[in-house]
């Protein structure tokens, strides 16, 4: 049998929301192998200058854990 643990990241980019979720898929990835899923929770930017200064992503990644 399987087990999956999830845990809570947060991402950021100047780019856009891809860019800030493919920062969260490769930071994460440096520490946390079998990587199985990313559920996007929320998303937000800030601003300003009425401008979009950054992206921002809270999202919650699935892993694998190995059992013996």
């Amino acid at each position: 049998m399987g087990v999956v643990k999830v845990i809570e990241i947060m991402g950021n980019s100047k780019v856009s929301f891809e860019d800030a979720l493919q920062n969260v898929v490769e930071e994460t990835s440096k520490t946390i192998k079998d990587i199985k899923s990313v559920y996007v929770q929320d998303m937000q930017v800030t601003v300003k200058d009425n401008q979009i200064d950054e992206y921002r992503v809270n999202a919650k990644v699935s892993f694998g854990i190995l059992q013996d």
